[in-house]
């Protein structure tokens, strides 16, 4: 399914396959040779979101810009079932297997792999070529890969990065922090109350 949303609609390559029951939304761009399978979602909530040539999302996998993160994918990525991509940019011939996640304001680059399960989070780059490995996250820049066993620095990697801050434009500490967050991003998602289906 395909809707327009803020006035945008998607724009698909007559030589991509979409499947029936992906759901492409906004200010999208997919192109040539591309296959979205069946499950997958692609939101634009304001910012574009651009997909290479012959680049595969597979089932239920989710790309998602927010009103100030686009999403770039270069070619020939395969999104693996179940990995997420935020707000990132993701560089030609990369491998985001199963159940992977990209964080706002990442940047994953050429060749790189992150396997099952991993996280490259806030604002962190891969340079070329770099494999993070099963269940492990990537943080920073310059990147830290860490197991996920090392949960304190990880966390301390964090507080630096301040995913709060960056993502929502919030202080965590603020007593109605998470009445805030929930106003604020469901006042935004709410524009999608004027969606329609194309």
């Amino acid at each position: 399914m395909q809707f327009e949303h803020l006035g945008a609609t998607p724009r698909i390559h007559p030589e991509a396959v979409v499947a029936p029951t992906a759901v492409v939304s906004g200010d999208v761009a997919i192109g040539a040779g591309c296959q979205v399978l069946h499950g997958a979602v692609i939101t634009s909530e304001g910012s574009p979101i651009t997909i290479g040539d012959n680049t595969i999302v597979m089932e239920n996998a989710l790309i998602r810009a927010s009103a100030v993160h686009s999403v770039h994918i270069g070619d020939h990525v395969l999104v693996g079932p179940m990995a997420s991509v935020s707000g990132a940019t993701i560089e030609d011939e990369v491998y985001l297997a199963t159940g992977s996640r990209i964080v706002n304001g990442a940047h994953v680059g050429t060749g790189s792999l992150v396997r099952m399960g991993a996280v490259v989070h806030v604002k962190t780059t891969l340079p070329p070529g770099t494999v993070v490995p099963l269940g492990w996250v990537a943080i920073g820049d310059p990147v830290q890969i860490l197991p996920a066993a090392e949960a304190e620095a990880i966390s301390a990697a964090r507080e630096e990065l301040d995913f709060p801050g960056f993502v929502f434009g919030l202080e965590r500490s603020a007593p109605d922090y998470m009445v805030q967050l929930t106003e604020r991003y469901g006042a935004a998602l709410a524009r999608h109350g004027s969606d329609r289906q194309v």
